[in-house]
């Protein structure tokens, strides 16, 4: 039987996740995200609203996950050598952790990055030798101590 966890008789703690995660793509790529050559546009400000969406849909794709009421969220994209870095961070004071809410929206944002720039990366053949998604993990997680406070 599946069930989703009993959480009713937690305290609503400050609770604070943020999560990464890359894209690799090709130095081609990454030049025409530059210059702004994108044929659907720019995909950064793409999957950082993407992203953003994501978090907030996250017990709709995960059904183990609790509705959080979200006090704060943030998603930003940016350059590194050889791809794109997607950081979500996300704030609430509930029973449960957003652990997961900040990593469905960096895994949504970067999906949301290679789906607009698949046309680039694609081989000849339609594969993708140089695109990966990778090392999306959760960097930070707070939980305050006191009920209710902020750290």
């Amino acid at each position: 039987m599946a069930r989703q966890r009993r959480v009713h008789d937690k305290p609503l703690v400050y609770r604070r996740a943020v999560a990464s995660g890359m894209i690799r793509l090709r130095p081609a790529t990454l030049r025409a995200i530059r210059a702004g050559r994108v044929e659907k546009g720019d995909p950064v400000a793409a999957g950082e609203i993407a992203g953003l969406a994501a978090l907030k849909q996250t017990p709709l794709l995960l059904p183990h996950c609790h509705p959080v009421p979200l006090t704060g969220s943030r998603v930003e994209i940016a350059p590194t050598p050889g791809g794109l870095r997607a950081t979500a961070e996300v704030e609430a004071v509930y029973r449960t952790g957003v652990e997961m809410e900040a990593l469905t929206g960096v895994a949504v944002a970067l999906l949301t990055v290679w789906d607009m720039l698949k046309y680039l990366e694609k081989d000849a053949r339609g594969q993708y030798p140089a695109t990966r998604i990778e090392r999306v993990r959760v960097v930070t997680k707070v939980k305050a101590a006191a009920q209710g406070s902020e750290p």
